[in-house]
């Protein structure tokens, strides 16, 4: 497997563990209050936005060609950890 493979599949499997997370979280809203259920649905909204916003991007680096490999990487590297930080804020305001 080559190194952009490998980095492909690495970040595939972070979006997976977020999936894992935003299915908990909304769990726990529907287990909530209704008070609570209305900032959890707020929270687990941008959760899923910056979910969103990731698996774009990493679509974008599974199309981009071998010459476009590194110009594409470092942009979504970038991009993936605002995104990234993003996530972990909204989901660490349901702990």
């Amino acid at each position: 497997m080559s190194q952009r493979d490998d980095y492909i599949e690495k970040t595939k499997a972070k979006l997976d563990q977020w999936n894992a997370e935003i299915d908990k979280m909304k769990a726990k809203m529907d287990e909530a209050e209704a008070d609570t259920k209305i900032e959890y649905r707020k929270q687990l909204e941008q959760m899923r936005e910056r979910r969103d916003e990731a698996e774009a991007k990493l679509k974008e680096l599974r199309e981009s060609s071998d010459d476009a490999w590194s110009e594409v990487k470092a942009g979504f590297d970038k991009a993936w950890d605002n995104i990234s930080r993003s996530f972990e804020n909204a989901m660490s305001r349901f702990r």
